[in-house]
């Protein structure tokens, strides 16, 4: 079964995925920065999941982030921001 991700709306910039901690300040901080870009994403905390729902979505973040760490933020399934990279994030949603 597909992982269930948490739609928030806005300009429709590509397939945006975010992997996140619920207890992270830099996950909130790319949260807050993608809605005040306007963005449309789709977040999941990875933290809140049952245990076999976190080994699926670590193994997600694993095939773009090897190290695994949070925030993992994928475009289109190819582009991957990982940490709160502000500068780098405006450019690719600009």
């Amino acid at each position: 079964m597909a992982l269930e991700f948490y739609h928030v709306e806005g300009k429709d910039k590509g397939d945006i995925k975010l992997y996140a901690l619920s207890t992270c300040i830099w996950c909130g901080k790319t949260k807050k920065l993608l809605s005040d870009l306007n963005v449309s994403y789709d977040f999941l905390d990875v933290d809140l999941l049952n245990f076999e729902d976190q080994q699926k979505a670590i193994e997600q973040v694993k095939r773009f982030n090897p190290g695994g760490g949070f925030p993992t933020l994928i475009i289109n399934d190819k582009d991957c921001i990982v940490g709160f990279d502000e500068d780098k994030i405006r450019q690719k949603l600009s």
